[in-house]
């Protein structure tokens, strides 16, 4: 993949610094150890036969057809095009929380997208991003071109979370704003009411497009590490309570799972891919761990 000096500007280089570039790193080594797209097998809709030529997949022969006529055919799907990918930002003010890591929930988020804005591209996939808190806040047509790696990143990291936040709301607007299948790759902490924002994954599904939910929380979300009397504090209201930790724990943790394990189960019986990450996991390796599972499921 070429330098991306070659296609940002000395000021946008700036810009994006706290990204670090790892996106780039990310996508280097995965494209070394595969050839293959991770995103072949989305959208895979069957539209027609055509003649087995050398080079196509022999797990793509229809058997069937060749029962009949003796020739070799392969199904064409439309997994064969380009598909287009849209990064849903969660800006609500919950996502700037950081208790001991060094990237916030959102940092951690933008990292993951710009690696998955890098692959796409790569790919000749067209690639847009879209930002939300309770409602859609700005939206950034997906492109193909080289120059969009630029585009999204300087957005990206001028991105600062700072809203209240509707996830349902927002999803079914984005749900209404998409004209054709494309792949949508949502980013949040999804501190909301599970059941509304699950019918809003569920209209994008039912609408035809591709879901992946990066569930992002902090570790200390996740592990709930403290002790004592500890002052809670809600980012977006403000409201704050005090709980004797120690004895808040247990109902806490088993809160939590529930939690995730609620998203689990309602995403898979949807075929919506849900990936539980937290900002203790090192993003290169969890994102990379996804996208080689999602290759292989390909």
């Amino acid at each position: 993949m070429p330098a991306v000096e070659k296609y940002l500007k000395p000021e946008v280089i700036r810009q994006i610094s706290r990204l670090d570039l790892r996106a780039q790193f990310i996508v280097k080594g995965f494209m070394q150890g595969l050839h293959a797209s991770p995103f072949h097998g989305f959208s895979v809709e069957f539209s027609e036969h055509r003649k087995y030529t050398h080079g196509d997949n022999p797990q793509d022969i229809d058997w069937l057809v060749y029962a009949k006529t003796d020739k070799y055919y392969v199904k064409k799907f439309e997994a064969e095009t380009n598909i287009t990918g849209y990064l849903a930002m969660d800006l609500s003010g919950s996502m700037a929380y950081r208790y001991a890591h060094e990237l916030s929930k959102f940092d951690y988020a933008t990292c993951i997208a710009a690696a998955l804005c890098y692959l796409m591209v790569h790919q000749n996939d067209p690639v847009g991003l879209v930002t939300f808190g309770e409602k859609i806040i700005d939206v950034l047509p997906p492109k193909s071109k080289r120059q969009q790696i630029g585009n999204v990143l300087s957005h990206l990291a001028k991105l600062r979370p700072r809203a209240k936040t509707d996830v349902a709301v927002s999803l079914n607007q984005l749900a209404a704003l998409l004209k054709h299948s494309s792949l949508v790759m949502i980013f949040s902490d999804l501190l909301a009411d599970p059941e509304p924002v699950l019918a809003s994954l569920r209209r994008l599904r039912h609408g035809g497009h591709e879901v992946i939910v990066f569930h992002i929380l902090d570790q200390a979300e996740v592990l709930f590490p403290f002790d004592g009397l500890v002052e809670l504090r809600d980012p977006e209201t403000h409201e704050r309570i005090e709980v004797d930790a120690d004895g808040y724990r247990h109902d806490y943790l088993e809160e939590i799972h529930n939690f995730r394990e609620t998203y689990r189960r309602e995403c898979q019986k949807s075929r919506i891919d849900y990936v539980p990450l937290d900002t203790s996991m090192p993003f290169d390796r969890a994102l990379m761990e996804y996208l080689v599972s999602r290759r292989n499921w390909a």
